[in-house]
């Protein structure tokens, strides 16, 4: 088996593997309003949910970016769910443009305001979560070093869901396919979707 040290990074592959091997991650496709009202909305891998009471999510995103800087500004933040018929106006958001540009426009997405927050989700998504920021985190490495990024994390105070992908009183993911992030520019979708019970314990 194949071992290096990150310090030097000398994995004698073409790619860095380490995004790859943590795969695969959901997309927190984050929409926020900055201060003069324009609109953001930008996918990331580094998303997760972090606690289910109360409920809490995260993403992580490189410092300087629009969407962490609105956050922080407004104390809101929506994550609209990226699934697999979405995936060509999430890519399209993705593009990197000076702040106050709306990617709600270039992806031809519609903006729908939150009824609890202030920030923007994306009306073509089968679900929606309207957050508001409980803590920022800027995180350091063994040398005490901040890292290139800012972790925004924000309690779920609101969801919406599209009742078309309800089946059974639950959301039917093999119909919804939701996206998830592979590394290098790989990208795969949760349509195959099996069901396993937790073991009892004797």
């Amino acid at each position: 088996m194949r071992f290096y040290e990150t310090a030097g990074n000398v994995h004698g592959l073409r790619h860095d593997p380490f995004k790859a091997i943590v795969s695969p991650r959901p997309i927190g496709w984050i929409g926020t309003r900055g201060l003069d009202g324009s609109r953001n909305l930008s996918p990331y891998s580094f998303f997760n949910i972090v606690a289910d009471d109360p409920k809490i999510v995260m993403f992580a995103a490189g410092r300087g970016k629009g969407s962490p800087r609105n956050a922080a500004e407004t104390g809101v933040f929506t994550v609209s769910l990226v699934s697999r018929d979405l995936v060509r106006p999430m890519n399209e958001s993705s593009i990197a443009v000076p702040y106050g540009v709306d990617e709600f426009a270039i992806a031809g997405l519609t903006p729908v305001t939150g009824q609890m927050v202030d920030a923007p989700y994306v009306g073509e998504a089968h679900a929606a979560l309207e957050c508001r920021v409980t803590e920022i985190l800027h995180p350091r490495g063994l040398e005490g070093q901040e890292a290139d990024t800012v972790i925004t994390f924000g309690q779920v105070v609101g969801i919406h869901i599209d009742e078309s992908i309800i089946r059974d009183g639950r959301i039917d993911m093999a119909a919804v396919r939701p996206v998830g992030r592979m590394g290098y520019m790989d990208y795969c979708d949760g349509g195959d979707v099996f069901e396993m019970m937790r073991p009892k314990a004797p």
